[in-house]
């Protein structure tokens, strides 16, 4: 074989393995915009793509308390009336006694006037023994609400730890805030400056019509009944978890690679401001600037719009698995496979300019038996390397790749996306990094 001739992919290696990504939600659900209500609906039908190890409610803005955690159980019993079909599809929707046992309450004062000496609260003191377990995997923290309870955790942890200790301690979190809903994340960011934390103002967009909803969602079973209609924007919250999904396209380690959740920039910007009603609130952020944050990489909420038509689907998909308790009633996500490789899995590559590669997804099935088209996309955004690339994919479930003989010391990102004809149509991603040697 020639120095820069045809790579085979049976003989690369370099496998990015993925597992499910630990997460916790914080919450203001049962306050006066529905939309987290709608988010968790959202949330329970993907629960087989995620590992949630929290969904902590926070009484930041209105006095709801209790009435929050009920809310959440009650929803939580409509889970468990439909996991034995959910369960049909997947097997891996954790139980509803599980979920129970993660659900808790958290600070009961809003923002950064709810954090100090003897504030704790279930749900801080629940973030620092998930964080503490001994588990490798950084923990995301999914804000759909203000973060005085993880501000609570970090200050409590700060107070009685060694500076080591702490510098450990932060290094496994990481932090997807949706708008700046309080002055917590200011502060977070000022005093643990190391921590991962995006931020994103970019967020709206994406949603499906109210029509849509109703079709899909609010008029199919159980856990459709419980999503409510929109106040403001539908399920305004949700990107934050499915950044998180384990989908084939999502890399939540690294913000600027863009999935479901959107995409982000590699560079922190100082002082991204909160929603303005954080400031009508009397909460003053500029107190604690500088700080800095991960904001949306340039494209915005395109980065998440690009894949709309796949999220609307899946979730249309999902809620059709709770009313169906036969395999055969529902449609299933296609499985890549590239080479003999089937897993979800990010495959990274070594190659040289100049070279062809080529990546073979002929393996790949569809469960239902149903018809798969294969779409082979360069997805230049995240890709370091900038000019054009040709795609050969005349045969379809294959595809060749000419790297630039200019690409050297550079990365390129190409993205399967395998649909099928089923109803609702549901596609599986495999992501391919193309690292050029120099």
């Amino acid at each position: 074989m020639k120095k820069y001739g045809i790579i085979l992919l049976l003989l690369l290696s370099n496998l990015c393995l993925s597992a499910q990504t630990r997460m916790i939600v914080m919450s203001d659900i049962g306050g006066s915009d529905p939309d987290d209500t709608q988010s968790l609906v959202h949330l329970f039908v993907s629960l087989d793509q995620v590992e949630l190890e929290g969904f902590i409610s926070q009484h930041a803005w209105v006095p709801y308390g209790q009435g929050a955690i009920k809310l959440i159980n009650n929803m939580i019993n409509s889970y468990e009336a439909v996991l034995p079909n959910l369960k049909v599809h997947s097997a891996a929707y954790p139980s509803a006694a599980y979920l129970r046992s993660i659900v808790k309450q958290g600070q009961p004062e809003a923002a950064m006037h709810g954090v100090d000496t003897g504030k704790d609260s279930e749900g801080s003191e629940w973030i620092i023994k998930i964080i503490d377990r001994d588990d490798p995997r950084p923990v995301w923290i999914s804000a759909w609400s203000g973060l005085s309870t993880l501000a609570q955790a970090l200050w409590k942890v700060s107070h009685t730890r060694t500076k080591n200790q702490v510098d450990e301690f932060v290094r496994k979190i990481r932090v997807y805030d949706v708008l700046g809903q309080d002055d917590a994340g200011a502060w977070i960011v000022k005093n643990f400056p190391n921590i991962i934390y995006i931020r994103n103002k970019k967020i709206y967009g994406w949603a499906p019509s109210d029509k849509w909803t109703n079709d899909n969602v609010q008029n199919v079973g159980l856990l459709g009944t419980l999503y409510p209609n929109r106040i403001w924007a539908i399920e305004g919250d949700s990107p934050s978890f499915m950044y998180c999904l384990n989908n084939g396209l999502n890399v939540p380690e690294h913000p600027e690679y863009g999935g479901w959740g959107g995409r982000f920039a590699t560079v922190r910007i100082a002082n991204i401001p909160g929603m303005d009603w954080v400031k009508k609130n009397g909460l003053d952020e500029t107190q604690y600037a500088p700080y800095y944050m991960i904001p949306s990489a340039s494209e915005g909420a395109n980065a998440i719009l690009r894949w709309k038509d796949d999220i609307y689907n899946d979730f249309a998909a999902r809620m059709q698995w709770t009313v169906c308790s036969n395999f055969k009633d529902a449609n299933h996500h296609p499985v890549v496979v590239m080479g003999n490789n089937k897993g979800k899995e990010i495959l990274e590559l070594k190659v040289n300019a100049g070279q062809i590669v080529v990546l073979n997804a002929a393996k790949s099935y569809d469960p239902d038996h149903n018809k798969l088209t294969y779409d082979w996309t360069y997805y230049k955004e995240p890709s370091t390397y900038n000019g054009n690339i040709v795609l050969n994919t005349s045969m379809h479930n294959v595809c060749n790749v000419i790297v630039p003989k200019d690409a050297a010391n550079h990365t390129i990102h190409i993205i399967l996306r395998v649909v099928d004809n089923g109803v609702p149509s549901l596609t599986s991603y495999k992501r391919i990094i193309l690292n050029v040697l120099p």
